[in-house]
C-alpha cells in the first residue's frame, strides 16, 4: 500500500516519516488481533480488505470527492448528525484517536495527564499521521466532555472546528437547545458545502444512514444466538469501519456477511468455545485501532456479544424517522434521535443502566465488563451507578481501567480470567 500511495500522502501534508511508524505497527497488529481467529466468516474479507486500505483507496475516494468540488467532513462523536452532511453532498469520516502516535506533540499543548482519546486526536493532527484529518475541511466537535470540549479550541487553530453545544440534561428546554443546534449545524453545513440541503436530499440521507443502521442492528441481533456466529472482535472492527467506509458500499457487504451469518446460525456453528461465557462490553469507546481489551477478553476463553458503547449499539440502535414533509420536520426528528443516545456526559443518566439490564437480557449475558479510559471522567464516575444498578439484578461486572499502551495487558488478562472463573462458579 505505501509505495502506491505515498505520492498522495505527501501531498496531503502527512509526515511520512511519522506514517511510515504507524504503518509499521498497524498491519502485524491486525494480523495478531484477528487473522489468528479461528472459523472466521468468509464475508468478513471484505473488511479486512477495507482495513488493508485503511490510508489507502478509501483517501484515494475523499481526494476524488474534493476533486470535483465535494466536502469531507471530520467527526470524532456519535452526536454529529451525519444525514445532515450527506443531505449536503458531504462526506462524514469518523478521525483516528485509537493509538498513542503523536502523544509528545499532543503533549506540547495539553495537559500530559488527560484522556487517551483526547491526546490521541490531537497528536494525529499536529503529528500530521492521519490520512483523514489532513482530508478533512472542516471537524464537527461536541461538548460531551470538558477535555473535548476545550481541546476543540487548541484543535481549531489547525482546522476549521464546528462545535454542536451537547446538552448535559434531557428536559423539554435541553430538547429545544438541542433542536436549534442541529438547525445551526445544517445552516453552517449548507454555507460550507455551498449545496442547499433539500427535503429530497435530507429524507434520502435519512433512509441511506437508516440503511447502514438497519445492517448494523441484523448483526446485532444474530450475535443473540447460542453460540454467537462471529466474534466480538470482528464486530467491533465492522462498526469501527462504519464510520468511515462509503455507506451504500458497506451497507450491502455487511448484509452478504449477515446472510452468512443466518446460515451458520441455523448449522450451529459459532464461536468460541462450548459453553464460553457470554460477555457485555460498555464504557468508553473504542477508536480504530483500539482493540486491546476486546482481543485480552476473547483470547482469555470468553466471546463478546454486545458493545454498549459508541462504538456499538449507541451509534445505531436508534433509527431516524423517514416520513418527514419538510426540512424543518426532518431536522426535529434526526435531533429527537440524536438526543436518545445514552452518553455518559447526561446527567441524571438512568436509561444506560436500564439499557445494560435489558441487554445482559436479551444477549444471555453471563456478565458484563465496564472498560473506561484513563481520565475518562464521566465513564468513571459513573462506573458506579452501573455497578449499583447490576447489583440490584445480580448482574456479574468487571471494571477496568486502560489506556492506549499495551503494557498492563497481562495485568487485564488476569483480572479477566479471574472474572471468568467467578461466573463459572455462579
Amino acid at each position: 500500500m505505501a509505495n502506491d500511495y505515498r505520492r498522495m500522502w505527501e501531498s496531503l501534508g502527512v509526515d511520512l516519516e511519522a506514517h511510515d511508524q504507524l504503518l509499521s505497527i498497524l498491519p502485524p497488529t491486525f494480523g495478531t488481533v484477528y487473522m489468528s481467529q479461528e472459523n472466521r466468516p468468509e464475508g468478513m474479507e471484505y473488511f479486512n480488505f477495507v482495513f488493508s486500505e485503511v490510508h489507502g483507496l478509501r483517501i484515494q475516494e475523499l481526494q476524488e470527492h474534493k476533486a470535483k468540488g465535494g466536502k469531507v467532513i471530520g467527526a470524532f462523536c456519535v452526536f454529529v448528525p451525519e444525514e445532515i452532511i450527506r443531505a449536503a453532498g458531504g462526506i462524514c469520516v469518523g478521525l483516528c484517536s485509537g493509538a498513542e502516535i503523536g502523544a509528545a506533540k499532543a503533549e506540547q499543548v495539553l495537559p500530559r495527564n488527560i484522556c487517551p482519546l483526547i491526546k490521541s486526536f490531537m497528536g494525529f493532527k499536529l503529528g500530521k499521521v492521519c490520512p483523514y484529518f489532513e482530508s478533512c475541511d472542516m471537524v464537527v466537535g461536541e461538548t460531551t466532555c470538558d477535555g473535548k470540549k476545550k481541546a476543540f479550541e487548541i484543535l481549531n487553530d489547525y482546522v476549521p472546528v464546528h462545535v454542536l453545544e451537547t446538552p448535559q440534561m434531557k428536559r423539554d428546554k435541553d430538547k429545544e437547545l438541542w433542536r436549534s443546534e442541529v438547525r445551526d449545524f445544517l445552516a453552517e453545513v449548507e454555507n460550507f458545502t455551498g449545496n442547499k440541503v433539500t427535503a429530497e436530499s435530507l429524507r434520502q440521507a435519512i433512509k441511506d444512514i437508516n440503511g447502514k443502521r438497519r445492517a448494523l442492528l441484523r448483526l446485532s441481533e444474530l450475535r443473540k444466538n447460542n453460540p454467537s456466529p462471529i466474534s466480538g472482535k470482528d464486530c467491533l472492527l465492522i462498526e469501527q469501519i462504519s464510520m468511515y467506509d462509503d455507506v451504500p458500499r458497506f451497507t450491502v457487504q455487511l448484509n452478504a456477511l449477515c446472510d452468512e451469518l443466518e446460515v451458520r446460525v441455523k448449522e450451529g456453528n459459532g464461536v468460541g468455545k462450548q459453553g464460553a461465557a457470554r460477555l457485555i462490553v460498555s464504557g468508553t469507546p473504542m477508536a480504530l485501532p483500539n482493540w486491546k481489551a476486546p482481543h485480552v477478553i476473547e483470547t482469555s476463553g470468553a466471546v463478546i456479544v454486545a458493545e454498549e458503547m459508541c462504538t456499538g449499539l449507541r451509534y445505531f440502535e436508534n433509527l431516524a424517522p423517514e416520513n418527514g414533509e419538510t426540512v424543518n420536520d426532518m431536522v426535529g426528528d434526526i435531533a429527537a434521535r440524536y438526543l436518545d443516545i445514552n452518553c455518559a456526559c447526561f446527567t441524571p443518566n438512568k436509561p444506560r443502566m436500564d439499557k445494560l439490564v435489558q441487554l445482559a437480557e436479551e444477549y444471555k449475558a453471563d456478565g458484563i465488563i465496564h472498560c473506561s479510559l484513563a481520565f475518562c471522567d464521566p465513564y468513571l464516575v459513573e462506573a458506579n451507578r452501573v455497578e449499583k444498578a447490576l447489583q440490584e439484578h445480580n448482574i456479574p461486572l468487571l471494571k477496568l481501567e486502560t489506556d492506549y499502551g499495551q503494557e498492563d495487558s497481562g495485568q487485564i488478562k488476569t483480572r479477566v480470567e479471574a472474572f471468568l472463573e467467578m461466573i463459572g462458579k455462579k
